[in-house]
């Protein structure tokens, strides 16, 4: 009974942290640049997605912009680009059974956005959701030492 109990202990842990791995990231200098938390260009807004999940730590999670992969996300990393302000944009990350979606529908010329990646429990391995964040949480968190801008465009599926 012991055994059944640890077992099931160890496939619980597992399922909440994940295997480990990482993700690509940028150069310090970019990740330095980012964190300046740059006004962007006339007609463009600032995306921050970021990941700071204390559950499933070590899942890859990925994030597609209007279709196009941003990247793959583990804890404590974030992507930042310019996209295009006044039209709608749908940002989507996997989940266990379906992506997940989460509209911007109309983004203001030189505002940054803040959207925080999230793990939730799922029946087979943990599921991913999205959230607008306030500009003061984003910054808050992307401004940590230990949260670093990843290099975009790989996801894995």
């Amino acid at each position: 009974m012991k055994k059944v109990v640890a077992v099931s202990a160890l496939l619980a842990a597992l399922t909440l942290t994940g295997c480990a791995s990482s993700v690509p990231l940028a150069s310090d200098t970019e990740n330095m640049k980012a964190k300046s938390f740059p006004v962007p260009s006339e007609g463009y807004s600032g995306l921050y997605v970021y990941r700071d999940s204390f559950v499933g730590k070590n899942l890859k999670k990925d994030i597609y912009l209007d279709g196009k992969c941003v990247g793959e996300t583990t804890d404590k990393v974030f992507f930042y680009q310019q996209i295009e302000s006044g039209k709608p944009h749908v940002l989507a990350t996997e989940s266990e059974f379906s992506p997940n979606n989460l509209p911007l529908n109309s983004t203001v010329s030189g505002k940054n956005y803040f959207i925080r990646q999230y793990i939730k429990m799922g029946v087979f391995v943990g599921g991913a959701g999205l959230e607008l964040m306030s500009e003061a949480e984003g910054k808050r968190v992307v401004a940590k030492p230990r949260v670093r801008l990843a290099s975009g465009g790989t996801c894995d599926n």
